[in-house]
This record gives structure tokens, C-alpha cells and sequence, in this order.
């Protein structure tokens, strides 16, 4: 068995500092995150794996290289080279709890996994431990279909989920674009295109089951429950909505589940400037129109979308819309946006009517971070995630493209500008730190516009390690000792995802 872990002539030549690169990881040097927590020593981890095979079966216990690295990175960049210990595959509540308990009594730490999808390094082990892989557990365990909600296990997908409702009529529209586990969107607060309508995660979870760090198990709305609305105690479960595996394991999730749509009808439709783009947003909004998505992407963006798909749409900032209801509501609707649209001065609208001229529609937007590293090979994106209230955001798109195309970095720019989150994904060489140096800095003055126009530094893809530096920020000193303080009661030792979210322990 290999044991990663830090020596103490690595502490001693390197104080406050860890060396963190290879050709995937481009921090050259990275202050350490500030803990009193080492990595787990080789006997503790021995111990500990001896005691989950007992529990768990040999089959749902691994500590080859491979497996490990695997469960110690996202689709973010890399942030760091460090492994988890161990890898478990747990097939129950019941053994998730056993999972915590042993790791508990051990001071081990422990980092859930759920698809690996996520874009902070949410998932990485930042001290080592034990990775707990949900992918087993797999069950719709509960469906109402009169009542609208559905209760999931860890492993069920977003696709997966619509793929079995599809045949009652129903789906869940919340929709970040990657297949993700419902439970690892529920722990980010994950949205997508069609928050604007549908809300995000935070709004459509019902109830969850966690399991926290000592073993115990939490029903935060309470066992079974799963009412549209309640005024009893605090609202636990929104306490778990984003805490990224933080407090617990989160095990199950009630959610709420909508009936499919008698039409939809999507469209595209482009304009000679951001600001035509976003105000068409806004007057869309304040004219009451039930829009379901409306998406932005810039020049650049439709460029590398156009190449990348075959498309032909015209290069220029571009709205990207979808009405839904009945056949009538639909039309009047597409109609009234319309001519919103060319009031500001938009062309080239193109209707999509069919379910598989609209699925290629928005796979090419889905995949737009994916086609931006395909046209740019052997690169990597840093993908930023601000939300800002929709007025602010022609500034801080106009703003944020002048620095762009000052920095000489590749950057499309496109978000769900109808709720003000907007991404762009600044392209550099792994080889070059120079090229990373720029495109941090660059996302760190995008963050601080963001923040400064009354904003967030993430609408949707949390924290992890990534955004840890912008939090106190954001929240202020009262905020963020709050935040440790239940994070403190719920796990004294520190054992849940640690180094995520908060730069410090203390």
C-alpha cells in the first residue's frame, strides 16, 4: 500500500510553503493552507483501511495510484498534487455512518465524491484521507408523482433522473450542463440555464438525509417529510444546500419535479452589442415574460461555437432563448421577446422547434468550455463564476473584455444573463506560468468588479479551494466566523472536506 503524506523535511525546508506542480498543476509554489491537521500517518491509515474492509467488503475499499488520483481531482484546474489514502465505495446509509464513525475515531479526514464534475477542486484531498465515491448508491428511493417530488440517493444522475421521469411526464429542470450527481449539485447549490425560471437547487430541495462526521444521521426537514413549505425551526436543510460536503455526507435528497412542458420553442438571436444583448434581457424580465432560458455568449464565444459544431450563426454577442407552456403561451410569448429584441436591434433570429434541432442548439452552448479547449489544444481554462444583479452586468462584461483583450489571453465570455451569473474561461498553456500567472490575476480583478457592483464571487460552482481567497471578502469577519462556528459544532475535529471554503481553521 502507498501512503501519501508530508514529511517533516518537506515542513522544515519549505515553511508555510508546499511545492505543488507538474504538467497538470501550475502553481509552481502555493502557500499551504493554514491547519493544525497533518496528513493521516501510514499506521493510522493501515489501521483504518483493515477496519473498512471488515466493514465494507475488500471489493468497496482501494489504495491503488490510479484509483486515487482519480477521486483526487475535477474539471477544474488542478490546484495541487495531493492524494486521497483511500478510496470506498459505500452501498448504504448504514455504511456511510460506519464510514464516518471509524474515520471519526481515527482523526481521519473525509472528502465525498460524487461525479468528479464540479470546477473548485471540491473533491481533492487537501490533507489526504478517505474518498467516499456515492456512485453505488443509486436508487430513486421515493416517487410522488402527484405530489411532484422525488427522493434520490447519491448516485443518481441529473440525466438519470430525467431519463426515468421522461415516461411520466415529469422532469427536473435544473440543469449546470454536466451529467452531475443530484446530491454533489445539491451540496454546491448548483443551477444552470434554467434557473431563471425554475430556480436553483437551493429552491427546489425539499429535504436532505446527511450523514455527519461522528456517524449520526440528520434529516434536515425531518424523517419522510417532504412538504412544499414549512415554518418549523430553522431551515436546516438550506444550511446543507452549498455547504459542499463540508458538514456531512449527504446521502439522500428530496426534490421537487415539475411537469414537462406541452411546448417548447428555442431561439437564437444576435445583437451588435452586449449591452443590446442584456437590455433585451432585462426588458424581457420586467415585461413579465415566463422566459425559461435566456443565455449569452460573446463573439468569441460564438466564433469557437460556430467552428467547433458546424454551425453558421452569426459571430457577434448572442442571446440564446427558450419559452415553455402551452402552444398558445409559447407563441405569444417568442412573439412579445421578438419584438423586445428588435427594439434593441436585434437580426439573424433563428426558431428551433424540434426537440432535436433544440437539443443541438444547446449541446453547443453546454459545451462551449469543453469546444474552447478543443480549438486551443494542449490548454487549460480558468473558469469564473461571478453573479451580479442583471443592470450591473453590461458593465462588467464590457469592462471585463477590455482587460481580456488587453492581457492578449483567449477568454469567450457567456452566462445566464437572466440572473446576472456570467462565466469566462481564460485559456493558457499549462507549460507557460507566466500565461497562468496572467489569467489568475485577470480572474481575480474580475471578481473584485463583481464584488464591488454588489455581487457574489459564485452563482453556481461554490467555493472549494478555488474562491477561498474572495470569501471574507463577501461575507465579511462576523460572516465567516458564523460559518466556522456551525462548522465547528457539527465537526469539532475538522474531518469533513477539510481545506475547502475557509482559508483557516481559525
Amino acid at each position: 500500500m502507498h501512503c501519501w503524506f508530508f514529511t517533516s523535511q518537506v515542513f522544515k525546508s519549505l515553511p508555510g510553503k508546499a511545492l505543488v506542480g507538474n504538467s497538470r498543476n501550475f502553481h509552481c509554489i502555493k502557500p499551504l493552507l493554514q491547519s493544525t491537521r497533518h496528513r493521516p500517518l501510514v499506521e493510522t491509515i493501515t489501521t483504518l483501511r483493515q477496519n473498512l474492509i471488515k466493514s465494507l467488503g475488500r471489493d468497496s475499499v482501494s489504495d491503488t495510484e490510479a484509483i486515487r488520483k482519480q477521486h483526487s481531482r475535477d474539471e477544474g484546474v488542478e490546484r495541487h498534487n495531493h492524494l486521497a489514502d483511500l478510496v470506498v465505495w459505500p452501498k448504504s446509509t448504514e455504511e456511510c455512518s460506519i464510514i464516518a464513525s471509524l474515520c471519526s475515531e481515527k482523526k481521519v479526514p473525509m472528502i465525498p465524491f460524487g461525479t468528479g464534475t464540479g470546477l473548485e477542486s471540491g473533491v481533492c484531498a487537501a490533507y489526504g484521507g478517505v474518498s467516499v465515491d456515492m456512485s453505488k448508491m443509486d436508487q430513486i428511493v421515493n416517487f410522488n408523482p402527484e405530489d411532484f417530488d422525488v427522493t434520490v440517493q447519491p448516485g443518481v444522475t441529473r440525466k438519470g433522473l430525467n431519463h426515468f421521469l421522461k415516461d411520466h411526464g415529469l422532469w427536473f429542470p435544473v440543469d449546470p450542463g454536466a451529467d452531475a450527481s443530484l446530491c454533489g449539485m445539491t451540496a454546491t447549490s448548483a443551477s444552470g440555464t434554467n434557473a431563471v425560471r425554475y430556480g436553483t437547487m437551493r429552491e427546489n430541495v425539499l429535504n436532505v438525509e446527511v450523514v455527519l462526521a461522528d456517524g449520526r444521521v440528520l434529516h434536515t426537514a425531518g424523517e419522510n417529510r417532504r412538504s412544499k413549505k414549512s415554518s418549523a425551526g430553522l431551515n436546516l436543510t438550506n444550511l446543507f444546500v452549498g455547504s459542499e460536503g463540508s458538514l456531512g455526507f449527504i446521502t439522500k435528497a428530496t426534490l421537487k419535479i415539475y411537469g414537462i412542458p406541452e411546448m417548447m420553442l428555442s431561439a437564437v438571436c444576435a445583437f451588435t452589442t452586449i449591452k443590446a444583448a442584456v437590455d433585451t434581457c432585462v426588458q424581457i424580465l420586467q415585461s413579465n415574460i415566463p422566459i425559461a432560458r435566456i443565455e449569452l455568449m460573446d463573439d468569441v464565444a460564438m466564433d469557437m461555437c460556430n467552428n467547433h459544431n458546424k454551425l453558421d450563426y452569426k459571430v457577434a454577442p448572442t442571446l440564446f432563448l427558450e419559452f415553455h407552456g402551452s402552444e398558445d403561451s409559447v407563441k405569444s410569448q417568442a412573439k412579445f421577446a421578438g419584438e423586445i429584441a428588435d427594439y434593441n436591434g436585434g437580426s439573424e433570429f433563428r426558431w428551433a422547434y424540434e426537440s432535436e434541432e433544440r437539443n443541438r442548439l444547446w449541446k453547443a452552448r453546454h459545451d462551449i468550455y469543453w469546444t474552447t479547449l478543443q480549438s486551443n489544444p494542449g490548454c487549460r481554462a480558468i473558469i469564473t463564476d461571478v453573479c451580479v444583479p442583471i443592470t450591473r452586468l453590461p458593465d462588467l462584461i464590457t469592462q471585463t473584455k477590455a482587460d481580456i483583450q488587453e492581457s492578449g489571453i483567449i477568454g469567450p465570455c457567456l452566462g445566464h444573463v437572466g440572473d446576472g451569473n456570467f462565466h469566462t474561461f481564460l485559456v493558457f498553456n499549462p507549460n507557460k506560468p507566466e500565461e497562468f500567472k496572467k489569467a489568475e490575476t485577470l480572474a481575480a480583478r474580475m471578481t473584485k468588479r463583481a464584488l464591488d457592483l454588489n455581487g457574489t464571487c459564485t452563482g453556481e460552482h461554490g467555493i472549494g479551494i478555488g474562491k477561498m481567497n474572495y470569501l471574507e471578502k463577501e461575507m465579511g469577519p462576523v460572516g465567516i466566523e458564523m460559518m466556522k462556528s456551525i462548522k465547528k459544532t457539527l465537526d469539532p475535529h475538522w474531518l469533513m472536506n477539510p481545506g475547502k471554503i475557509f482559508l483557516s481553521e481559525y
